[in-house]
């Protein structure tokens, strides 16, 4: 079955929660990981002291005391996907590797810079970079890990290499761009849904359309398969923020390492939020009321948690909470069907649906 939405014919949404074989999908972040890491350690290695260190640190791999840990390096979803990309176009997991740890790199120089510009001070469960180190040295490193994913394409020497470094640069630049819109909505009392989706498909989904594409590009597939990876990965990408989105707001702290209230604390114009206020209705004029107000105010130190409650409460009323969820599956249905265009291992495509489904029942 298939419905029409603002324009575009898609699958119908599916389930709330679809089912996902979590040992599989585990599996590939795994081996996502397992094929990445080696690579990316000795990249990361190439840093000048102590910018290796503090990378290492932000990695997981040191304690802030420099000692050796097992710490959280994130999900993986990103390295397992460019491993799949190459798979899709018929090469093997290992001609995506170099793809999947630019992305990494590229990932992990926003994360680093994203954490200083928000405030963030824990991540994974630990301080931030910026926390530990200082503001000098998180955006000295993030500048230092951008510089090595374009150095580990280019230095493959291939014309499928310079392909996929202006890719990943075109990608590098969207986000960019979507982290510039996501400040500036920061300090406007009002932000279009449209507005929103166009910052998070930059933020998030092109990063991911890269990750989705990047192998395919090095194991020389055309630009049409490239594209089509890219659009799946886009609105996978659509549908990770949305979730990320809610998570930001309701997620569990002791999951997701981050605060409680989260996004609400950093004044974010996120899916939840500003469907909220595009709602109307009574919780909807009440919430703007409250959002208004909340920026003439420069201190957010003195909000208690009852108050940062209401706020969240007010959003899910005015049925901010249950549209973000249903535009995370939306997006995911749209990304399935995107599949539909490459000739590709019916083992691939299964793999590539699983880490779609995944990623609309996460919890971190």
């Amino acid at each position: 079955m298939s419905t029409t939405t603002r324009g575009e014919t898609v699958p119908t949404v599916p389930p709330a929660n679809p089912a996902v074989d979590t040992a599989d999908v585990y599996a590939l972040l795994e081996r996502g990981r397992a094929l990445s890491t080696p690579v990316l350690r000795a990249a990361v290695g190439r840093l000048a002291p102590s910018m290796d260190t503090v990378a290492a640190y932000h990695f997981g791999w040191i304690d802030a005391e420099g000692r050796p840990a097992d710490g959280d390096g994130g999900k993986a979803l990103r390295p397992a996907l460019a491993l799949l990309s190459a798979e899709a176009a018929g090469s093997a997991a290992e001609t995506g590797v170099p793809g999947a740890v630019a992305v990494e790199l590229v990932h992990n120089f926003s994360l680093v810079h994203d954490d200083l510009m928000d405030g963030d001070e824990q991540r994974r469960h630990r301080d931030t970079v910026w926390k530990l180190h200082g503001p000098a040295q998180a955006i000295l490193v993030g500048d230092a890990l951008f510089a090595l994913a374009n150095e580990i394409l280019l230095e493959i020497g291939t014309v499928e290499a310079g392909r996929a470094t202006r890719r990943l640069t075109v990608a590098t630049r969207k986000l960019i761009d979507g982290q510039a819109q996501d400040i500036s909505f920061e300090h406007r009392e009002r932000v279009t849904v449209e507005e929103c989706l166009e910052m998070e498909g930059n933020k998030t989904g092109a990063l991911l359309a890269c990750a989705v594409s990047i192998g395919a590009v090095l194991g020389g597939a055309d630009d049409r398969t490239a594209d089509i990876l890219e659009t799946f990965g886009h609105h996978l990408g659509l549908a990770f923020q949305a979730v990320d989105d809610l998570l930001g707001i309701w997620g569990d702290p002791e999951t997701t390492g981050k605060q409680t209230w989260s996004d609400l604390r950093q004044r974010k114009k996120s899916l939840p939020v500003v469907a909220a206020l595009a709602a109307g209705g009574p919780a909807s004029e009440q919430l703007a009321e409250l959002l208004a107000a909340d920026a003439k105010s420069h201190d957010f130190a003195s909000f208690s948690e009852e108050e940062f409650a209401t706020r969240a409460a007010l959003i899910e009323e005015a049925g901010g909470r249950e549209w973000t969820s249903e535009e995370a599956r939306r997006q995911h249905a749209i990304a399935i069907k995107a599949l539909n265009g490459v000739d590709m291992p019916e083992r691939v495509r299964a793999q590539l649906t699983a880490l779609a489904d995944f990623v609309v029942v996460r919890k971190r």
